[in-house]
């Protein structure tokens, strides 16, 4: 597999500002796409064309609906399956990279440096400009805020709502589903918590169906 890392700072030099940080950005998003890479995979012929109906724990119809709608402007949390697989790798991959930057030592207490260090560690609070900042810079905390609100934000919402005190046995079981794609054990596991269908209840959109077209999944 090849990379290629860009960060802030200036391109143009001969290393980057901060190897360490630029080393742990690469790793968090090595994991986290390794991770999508990895999840099952369904297809089906249709018309002569090749048809993806079932990625991770996410489905479509072959006609192109997907299974959950996006989430409304203003929501906190996320019933959008697509956010909840992205969400569950990056949160993976910021575990990954936190623990090798606690056994290198990797520390950054002030500025920019300090964004990206909590940023792919998973250690936010808030993310606000400091001033001084160069153009590049500003857009570069930008996008990291609009990230973490739009999914991880949304994502640990989502575990605190749904798992509670096993937040963390949801995450688990949702990345076992991306990756074998049986969505049997998850689905059991939140049957028992909030009742038969829940996995349909949480999830799939009202448009989900059609008269025409075979189930995919419930």
């Amino acid at each position: 597999m090849r990379a290629v890392v860009t960060m802030y700072g200036d391109l143009t030099a001969d290393g980057p500002p901060s190897p360490a940080l630029a080393a742990l950005d690469l790793l968090r998003a090595y994991a986290h796409d390794c991770l999508h890479y990895g999840s099952a995979r369904t297809y089906q012929m249709r018309d002569g064309a090749v048809i993806r109906t079932q990625y991770g724990v996410n489905f479509r119809r072959v006609g192109g609906r997907t299974y959950s709608a996006p989430d409304l402007t203003g929501t906190t949390g996320t019933r959008n399956l697509g956010v909840v697989m992205e969400g569950a790798c990056d949160r993976e991959a910021r575990v990954i990279t936190r623990h090798v930057a606690a056994q290198h030592r990797i520390s950054a207490d002030s500025g920019i440096d300090a964004y990206a260090l909590r940023d792919v560690t998973g250690q936010h609070t808030t993310i606000e400009a400091p001033p001084g900042l160069s153009t590049e810079q500003a857009a570069y905390l930008t996008s990291m805020a609009k990230y973490e609100a739009g999914v991880d934000a949304r994502y640990v919402a989502f575990l605190a709502d749904i798992g509670g005190a096993e937040q963390e046995d949801l995450h688990s079981l949702i990345l076992a589903s991306m990756i074998s794609g049986d969505l049997v054990p998850l689905c059991t596991w939140l049957d028992r918590r909030h009742g038969p269908g829940s996995f349909a209840a949480l999830f799939m959109s009202p448009l989900y169906l059609g008269n025409t077209e075979m189930v995919l999944a419930s």
